[in-house]
Parts: structure tokens; sequence; C-alpha cells
């Protein structure tokens, strides 16, 4: 009888950190004790570790084990730790050689009859076991193809606690594990499941999408029912080029956190899309959670597009929320367990009607909204958050000669996802040697000492500023979609047709 160590990883938000799992199998009464602030799933692993050995045929120490888990201030939650603490148990009673289970990483939850499961989190968690350099981790069987996704880390899959317990007797070739042709980001193949040219009329609105999509932009979007807001925002993942690698990982460890990656795709090449609902509350949206802090919807949608739709009927403190994730791409979720900071880095798009009863501003006729009511309704969307916001657009009802007449002018989203993806190159060499890869990421000093339009094509901004309809913050946001105007025009910098243009789709004049 031994003391027996190997590793696992704890997560903290999407962030891993390296837990040493020590195992004590000596004199005194019989039992087992977990010690280092486990939580009730973890605590509840000493039953499942004792099956899953006893049903694998292999047999439970009859002495005391205590088992601790390193550092011992670090909460410890969840039940992905079950195979570390089975192992070192394993290796202090000696039924496989300690030293073989010393530099390895085991992750995964221990069935009764010796099957490992799946669990949340895989990616990040390797992706933390990678710091410490060339690696070993083991991993269920069911998140192999998840986990070979982080390069210069040897993945051993295991479907169950006999076959690993063998594997590291004899020292043999480990399983090999699947789907390794994951390591890079799958080509999205076939057309999409919506097309831009779907939508037909509303040209400015259309045009405003992949203004958004060029240099990842925030968009409102004013007008009634049936006039194709929704439709548009459903669109706009589909000109958003493909994520790069490292965008590609951060999104799939999000979604692996929050138990939501699909089976079929461990990796997620596509830019995410999330629309919640107007009942959502502030930790769905935000993030929360009582014990296990999960990832809000503005996490979920991170490198990707966030569609608030009826966004007046969300509460106030809800959308207020936004704001911060909004200027600082991440956000900190506190409770009384700690603070978590998750990733938020999205284009927010906001759709809403003109009144609570949703009729045409020019159907006057039908509408019973109060001027006052009108303005209390959209009230509810504050300035600070609408100073957030990078475009407006106003949506009218088409009649059917304008449709008929726009029909031969619609772009497929194809087409326009070509335009888009040369505009951000053209950014992406003009922010060579920067961390930010678009227009809407630039911050606020470097936008003024380096990318700085002309004195002539600032005029109109700054007689907006001397009106006083124009905020600091919004001469920022012009200024950055003054670029992005520019970049899809192929010029080298920004003029005043784009100025002009870019402040009227601030301003909601377009």
């Amino acid at each position: 009888m031994a003391v027996a160590r190997t590793r696992s990883v704890a997560l903290v938000g999407v962030a891993g950190r390296t837990v040493e799992v020590e195992a004590d199998v000596g004199n005194g009464l019989a039992g087992i004790h977990l010690i280092g602030l486990p939580d009730t799933a973890l605590s509840e692993a000493r039953d499942r570790v004792r099956s899953a050995m006893v049903n694998s045929n292999y047999p439970w120490p009859d002495a005391r084990i205590i088992v601790s888990l390193f550092p011992a201030s670090l909460p410890k939650r969840g039940s992905q730790f079950d195979l570390a603490i089975a192992v070192a148990i394993l290796g202090a009673a000696g039924v496989v050689p300690a030293e073989r289970i010393a530099e390895p990483f085991f992750l995964g939850e221990l069935g009764l009859d010796g099957r490992i499961r799946a669990v949340r989190g895989v990616l990040p968690s390797v992706l933390g076991a990678a710091k410490h350099g060339d690696v070993t981790v083991v991993v269920p069987s069911a998140n192999s193809a998840e986990a070979v996704l982080v390069p210069d880390v040897k993945v051993i899959p295991v479907a169950d606690l006999r076959q690993l317990v063998e594997w590291l007797r004899k020292g043999d070739d480990p399983p090999k594990p699947e789907f390794e042709e994951y390591a890079e980001p799958p080509k999205t193949t076939g057309a999409p499941d919506v097309d831009l040219a779907d939508v037909v009329g509303q040209p400015a609105a259309r045009r405003a999408l992949a203004v958004c999509a060029a240099g990842g932009h925030n968009l409102w979007m004013l007008g009634p029912p049936g006039t194709g807001k929704t439709m548009l925002a459903e669109r706009l993942p589909t000109l958003l080029p493909d994520l790069e690698l490292d965008h590609a990982l951060e999104v799939t460890a999000i979604h692996s956190v929050a138990g939501v990656l699909p089976p079929n795709a461990p990796m997620m090449s596509r830019p995410p899309f999330v629309g919640p609902h107007h009942t959502a509350t502030a930790a769905a949206i935000i993030g929360g959670g009582s014990t296990v802090v999960r990832p809000g919807a503005v996490s979920l949608a991170h490198r990707g597009v966030l569609f608030m739709d009826e966004a007046p009927e969300f509460p106030r403190h809800v959308l207020d929320a936004l704001r911060q994730p909004l200027e600082s791409g991440r956000v900190t979720v506190s409770r009384s367990a700690g603070s978590v900071t998750f990733p938020a880095r999205f284009m927010l798009v906001l759709a809403a009607n003109p009144c609570p009863c949703a009729q045409a501003e020019d159907q006057t006729e039908t509408c019973r909204c109060s001027p006052t009511i009108r303005r209390r309704y959209l009230g509810r969307l504050s300035g600070p958050l609408l100073d957030r916001i990078d475009m407006k657009v106003t949506i009218t009802r088409s009649s059917r000669r304008e449709l008929l007449a726009d029909r031969q002018f619609v772009e497929s989203s194809e087409t326009v996802a070509e335009r888009v993806l040369a505009a951000r190159e053209r950014a992406a060499k003009r922010l060579a040697g920067t961390q930010w890869r678009s227009n809407a990421e630039i911050p606020s000093s470097v936008l003024h000492a380096d990318y700085r339009p002309s004195d002539e094509a600032m005029r109109p901004m700054t007689a907006c500023l001397d009106a006083g309809t124009l905020t600091a913050r919004g001469l920022d946001r012009v200024v950055r979609v003054a670029w992005t105007l520019a970049d899809l025009a192929d010029k080298d910098t920004p003029g005043q047709d784009e100025t002009n243009a870019a402040l009227s789709f601030w301003l909601g004049v377009t």
C-alpha cells in the first residue's frame, strides 16, 4: 500500500486548470474520504468508482483510502474526475504501475458497470492540459473526436475501465482516436439552408447586412411585421466567412462547456447564430448558475450573431446588461463561489416593431397607439444601448411593384459573401501585426491615432458633433463603418461618400 498520483483538469469558465489527484491506501478504518473542495456530483464519485472497479473484476482495497485533489483551494465540480480518482486508487493499490499514471491526464465519468461516459468541456480541458507541453490525455471514446482537435496532444480514447487498466498494465500501443480528420475545421459544403436571395425587397437592409458582415458591426432594424426583419437576421451568418482555426477552437470550447456541441460536428467551423426568446432571463443571456456557472447566449454567440427579435419585449435590465460585453468582448459572471469570465465577441442584431400594436407607420388609420405609447415602447431600448449600435435601418412594407422590380437585383448569399470575404481580407491586411481582425474591434485610441480619415471626410461627423446629434462613442462607430464601406469599395481610405453613408446608417436615415 502506498501513495499514487495522477492528473486531471478542472474547468473555471472555459479555462482549464490542472488538478493533481493523489490516492493514499493505508492502515485504518476501511472507507474512502474525498478532500479538496468537491461538489455534490464529485462527492458521489466514491460510490461510482467503487462499483465500477468491483464490476470490472478489480479488488476494492479493504483499507482506509484518502483521495486528495490539489490545489485544495480550487473548487472542483462535476463527474469528469471519476476516471482520475479510479486510476489513482488502482495505482496506490498496486493494480497498475504508479509510474504509468503519473504523467497522463485522465478525464471521464464512470458508469457502475465500468463504462467510461462522455463529459462536458473536453475540448477546453484538453486545451488546459496542452499548456504543459507534449502531454497524453485519456478521454472517453465518445469525446475522442473533440479531443483530437487540439494539436500536439496524444489522445487515448477508452471505452471502459478494463480496457484502460489492461493498457496501463501491458504498455501496448494505445487505442487510436477516431475522426482525426477533424483536426482542421471542415470546409462548408453544399448550399446553406437559407439564402439572402429569399429576401425580395428591402435593398437598403440587404446592403446594411453586407456592411455588418464585412466589418462585424451591430445592427438595429425597425419596421412592422412581415417586412423581412427576421429573414434578414437569419441570413446574416450565410454572409460570414468560415471561422479561423483559433476562433473555431474558442467557439467549440464554449459550446462544449455548455453541453450543446452537436455530436456529429466536433468542430464548429461556421459562425454561430443564437436567437433567445424575449422571455429569457438575465442569467440565460449573460450566463450564470447556482453552483456551476454556464455561458449564456452572449457567449454562445461568440464570433457569430446574437439576434434579439421583438427587442423592446425583453426586460430592460436584460438589454442593458449587453452594454458591457458589447464594449469589451467578454462578460464576467460573479457568484458567491467566485467570478468567471467568458468570451463574448458577437454581432448584435436587434429587431423591433414601431409600436406595441405592430402596425405599419403608413397605415396610421389602423394603429391606435398614441405618440406617448410609441415613445414609451421604443424607450425600453435605452440610449446607452442604442449608442453601441453601429447601424440603424428603418424597414417599410414594399408594394407589389417594388417587389417585382427588385426581384431581378436580388443577390445570393454566395455572391455577397465573396464581397464580404474580400473586404475582410483587405481589413486583415491593414490590421496585420495587431490583435484585431475586423474594423469593429479597433479600439478608440488606435482608431483616431492610426486610422483617422482625412479632415474633409470627417467634416460631416464633426458637424453632427457640434450640433449634438452624434456622441463621442457614436463618432467611433461611424468611423469604423466608414472604413468597412471603403473596404467594400476597394478604397485605401474612406472618403466623404463613405463617411456620409456611415453617418446616415448610424442616424437611421437610410
